[in-house]
């Protein structure tokens, strides 16, 4: 596909948006960030970037924002729910899709790439792989050429996930896992996803595609546990085991207090594998794998 030059991205302030943006504009893209009122200053350092405040549940902010655009990047996503503000998975994932895609319909996008969620399937138990499902299939229907990439686990320097496991390693003797810890995960380094969605901006191959944005190696939580302790020095990673029975009721009864680590949603997808096949991904867009623990090495050591 050719004549892209501006792209038109929501999430740019979040962990994947702020190495998205960089990996556009390498390949000399113009990029328009759509941002969130308050959040300016998470763009600090990404220079050369356009901006237009707004959000996606607002129409008029996305048709005014997408004004002279050709192409539209969607990141936006949440973890946890905060009906305070109206921030629920119904309204973020799909109304907010769905805003997306009709703005960009209406001012003339011809190209349109979508981060969902490896794991994301009609009859998921999780709420949050349910509205990521009903997004994609909004993105299906539309008329626009579409791209939808479903990443597992995304480690970078600035992660919320493995370096919260690195922090437990480093500063205590023994670390919780929930449950048995064999349920198996694939992460994959923030970059790839970045480089991917820079390279399938203009790969016709892609259109019409969904990928699983995955790593080249599936491991329990139990071997990432001892795989981020060998990359911060720690010949052995102690584990303690704690009943799926005890934590439920706990994250049923607290997930709304500011800081408690787990919501009931999160408990349901932390039970489940989230794994896949990376060869499509990798093949397609001319990425090189990186071995898990090379990866790890370099974010942490």
């Amino acid at each position: 596909m050719t004549g892209t030059r501006r792209i038109f991205m929501t999430g740019a302030t979040g962990f994947v948006g702020r190495a998205v943006v960089p990996a556009l504009r390498a390949a000399g893209y113009t990029v328009r960030c759509l941002v969130r009122r308050g959040s300016e200053h998470e763009l600090r350092g990404l220079e050369a970037i356009e901006r237009v405040e707004g959000n996606v549940l607002a129409h008029e902010t996305l048709e005014r924002g997408m004004a002279g655009c050709d192409t539209v990047i969607h990141l936006v996503g949440i973890i946890r729910e905060h009906p305070a503000t109206l921030s629920t998975f119904e309204r973020v994932h799909t109304q907010g899709t769905v805003n997306v895609l009709d703005a960009a319909v209406a001012t003339g996008v011809r190209r349109y790439l979508h981060m969902s969620a490896l794991g994301s399937r009609p009859n998921a138990r999780a709420r949050y792989h349910k509205t990521k499902w009903a997004a994609e299939e909004a993105v299906r229907s539309s008329p626009i050429p579409w791209t939808i990439f479903r990443p597992s686990i995304i480690y970078g320097r600035s992660d919320e996930f493995v370096n919260l496991l690195a922090g437990l390693v480093r500063r205590y003797p023994i670390v919780p896992v929930i449950g048995g810890g064999l349920q198996r995960l694939q992460p994959v380094p923030v970059e790839h996803v970045a480089e991917g969605f820079a390279r399938a901006v203009a790969l016709e191959t892609t259109v019409k595609q969904t990928y699983d944005v995955v790593g080249p190696d599936p491991v329990t939580m139990l071997r990432l546990l001892d795989l981020v302790g060998a990359a911060v020095g720690r010949t052995r990673v102690r584990k303690a085991h704690v009943p799926l029975g005890l934590v439920r009721p706990l994250a049923r009864l607290f997930h709304r207090l500011p800081g408690f680590p787990l919501t009931p949603d999160q408990l349901l997808m932390l039970e489940e594998d989230n794994v896949g096949d990376p060869q499509p991904f990798y093949t397609t867009l001319g990425l090189t794998p990186v071995p898990l623990a090379t990866g790890l090495r370099a974010m942490l050591g």
